[in-house]
């Protein structure tokens, strides 16, 4: 917070040598001062007229040491306002500043789950939603009882964290659209053609993806299927506990967070950090149990949410973290809200 500013410390104006006012008297040189000539007749009639009555005079001016008098003094109540302005003005720029710093970059501790300094997660760049087009209604708006996303599919998909490189093993074009195939490679060749008719069946339209690889090896797949309605989206059988994926032995629910969540179907609250809720979307939370298909765990997040199905897949050696998983899950869940 900037010092306020204190304006009874303000210095006087220095007097300004040639500004000498109009009205100001001459001043006194000691001397007695030399009669003019003799006026005219007529100028010596108007001497003679009785003169009018003469106004107070004012009390003379201070003189200076140079021996000018000093310039008027400026109108105070305007400076001190100036001054007054200027300060506030100061104040609020300096408190706006720190409300949007605050905002861009909160305390931890000053928000309900992040409690813990530093517990792994991953920063993602600022997150927002793309324009819908003109007049098109929000997905949970109560004008759109189907839920169905009218924004561009592709600016739906959560970004790669900070540090991440790209995993071009996504079969995505420039635009972040994947064909059915390049998302079908992420199961096994035996459920591939079963998958694939039923997406052409089940009203598919389109299909984005993205993929990262983090510095601690953890690979993150992020795929939204858009279909004709919501009643679709229920019918796709490619992401739940029998999901036939790449190298994964066998799902079962993810137990941390069916131990979080509440038994609100709807509206589903979880107690680990990055809590949220998620009204209108529905999620299912699945991970790989042991023994796994070799050194490396798989878990799968699950989101529907009116015409869109969304799918986070995380593999990493060993064990793939709680927090960034459940991260993931949650920022692109609030992204298709």
């Amino acid at each position: 917070m900037s010092e306020q500013t204190d304006t009874a410390a303000v210095p006087e104006a220095v007097p300004a040598l040639d500004a000498v006012p109009a009205s100001a008297p001459a001043p006194e040189t000691g001397h007695t001062p030399v009669p003019a000539p003799e006026a005219t007749e007529a100028s010596a009639e108007v001497a003679q007229a009785p003169e009018a009555p003469k106004a107070p005079e004012a009390a003379p001016a201070a003189v200076t040491e140079a021996g000018f008098p000093p310039a008027p003094p400026k109108d105070r109540r305007r400076l001190f306002a100036a001054l007054r302005w200027t300060a506030a003005v100061a104040v609020f720029a300096a408190v706006g500043t720190g409300v949007a710093y605050g905002i861009t970059q909160p305390e931890r501790t000053d928000i309900p789950g992040l409690s813990t300094e530093d517990d792994g997660r991953w920063t993602f760049p600022e997150l927002s939603q793309p324009a819908l087009p003109a007049g098109a209604p929000v997905p949970q708006g109560p004008d759109n009882k189907d839920g169905t996303h009218y924004a561009k599919l592709n600016g739906l998909l959560l970004p790669a964290p900070v540090g991440a490189r790209a995993d071009d093993t996504v079969k995505a074009d420039k635009d972040g659209v994947v064909s059915v195939d390049g998302f079908l490679e992420e199961y096994t060749s035996e459920a591939r053609e079963k998958l694939k008719q039923s997406l052409e069946w089940d009203g598919l339209r389109q299909i984005t993806g993205r993929g990262w690889t983090t510095a601690d090896g953890t690979r993150t797949h992020v795929y939204l299927l858009r279909f004709h309605s919501s009643g679709f989206v229920d019918a796709f059988k490619g992401c739940d506990s029998n999901a036939q994926l790449n190298g994964v032995s066998a799902l079962d629910l993810d137990d941390v967070w069916s131990k979080a969540k509440n038994t609100q179907m709807n509206s589903t609250t979880l107690d680990f950090p990055g809590a949220a809720n998620f009204d209108g979307t529905e999620l299912s939370v699945y991970q790989e149990v042991k023994p796994f298909l070799g050194e490396e765990q798989t878990k799968v997040g699950c989101l529907r949410t009116g015409d869109v199905l969304g799918m986070v897949i995380q593999t990493r050696k060993g064990e793939v973290a709680p927090v960034t998983f459940h991260q993931s899950v949650i920022l692109q869940s609030q992204l298709l809200s």
